[in-house]
């Protein structure tokens, strides 16, 4: 497999990354695995969205050498001189930060205006003026918009349907005009609904995944939106992680310039996702009885249905996804889980 491959010749020669959003979800499992590969790293997180705790999670995982080689900072990318200052002696970005989630947008779209893109231009033009070449970015499925075409595809999108997919389509766009006047190794990532340990189940605006499997653990009402016949490309998160580093190791002068489906090609509904997690739980918790879903309306921005062409992706870059939704379903059940029984 091309990846291993890839993860051999970082070890071989480790680089010095830096990721935003670092103590978020998809944040600190890019940092257990650089770390894992002996590379250095270092993160930047002003906790809007991230946790302390993840960070943690990370340092129990790795060696005491291995931690050390990452170095973390606490400030916010809207800060220009912030950016400039951890964007020095770096050879890969992972640009991670972002404030996510299409419904914070509608309810404040200046606040996600000014994270997503003044936050993102801030970040772009520090890595250029320090000199870095490789610059990955998270995109969205949500650039998609109202297009009707399944399977997605990247050289077709619609009119976006939330402030959130507004900031997503412009970061493409300055993406794009970097590398053509800058001459920058620029590639995004349009990840479609990533899913995983470590995704934060709290709050208003959580993922549906951890939303629900934290409520059935917790025997709360799971609520549906819409009819439940709504889908979706779920991704699990080491699908993400390896993306994101064949993107920064990438050789092919092809590839930047450009974004790229990040997913695992294929597509669930929301009711067949509830009868999936609901049966995952009760198999493996004793006595757990997940009452019936209870459905409202339909949310504001959403699109009705998600699926990647991954082709892109896997032509270009070399990605080859290693988890389906079952597989990553499987593994992310056990992880909250045991998240649970620790906390108790």
């Amino acid at each position: 497999m091309k990846y291993k491959n890839v993860k051999k010749q970082l070890q071989d020669k480790p680089k010095n990354w830096l990721i935003t959003g670092i103590a978020g979800f998809i944040g600190s499992n890019l940092l257990e695995e650089l770390l894992k590969l002996n590379q250095k790293v270092i993160g930047l997180d002003n906790f809007a969205t991230g946790h302390r705790y993840n960070l943690e999670q990370v340092k129990q995982a790795v060696s005491k050498e291995q931690w050390e080689n990452f170095t973390f900072v606490e400030g916010d990318m809207t800060d220009f001189s912030i950016c400039h200052s951890v964007t020095k002696d770096v050879d890969v970005v992972l640009h991670q930060a972002a404030l996510g989630s299409v419904p914070r947008s509608i309810d404040n779209p200046i606040v996600t205006n000014h994270a997503n893109i003044t936050g993102f231009l801030n970040m772009i033009t520090a890595a250029k003026d320090n000199g870095i070449k490789r610059f990955v970015y998270a995109s969205s499925s949500s650039v998609y918009g109202d297009s009707q075409e399944l399977p997605k595809v990247e050289e077709k999108t619609g009119n976006v349907l939330s402030p959130y997919a507004v900031t997503k389509a412009t970061n493409e766009l300055y993406a794009n005009v970097f590398h053509l006047q800058y001459g920058m190794e620029t590639i995004g990532l349009r990840y479609f609904n990533v899913f995983g340990k470590r995704q934060d189940p709290n709050g208003a605006y959580a993922a549906v995944m951890p939303k629900w499997i934290s409520q059935m653990l917790s025997n709360e009402d799971v609520y549906i939106n819409g009819d439940g016949e709504t889908s979706r490309d779920f991704t699990y998160i080491d699908n993400v992680v390896q993306m994101n580093i064949m993107s920064g190791t990438t050789t092919n002068e092809n590839a930047f310039g450009q974004a790229y489906n990040t997913a695992a090609g294929g597509r669930e509904t929301l009711n067949n996702l509830f009868t999936a997690i609901k049966s995952g739980l009760e198999s493996n918790v004793e006595n757990l009885d997940v009452p019936k879903p209870i459905y409202r309306d339909f949310r504001a921005g959403d699109i009705r249905h998600s699926n990647a062409n991954i082709d892109k992706a896997k032509n270009i870059i070399g990605y080859n996804p290693t988890h389906t939704l079952e597989e990553g379903l499987v593994e992310s059940i056990e992880w909250y889980i045991n998240q649970l029984r620790m906390e108790n």
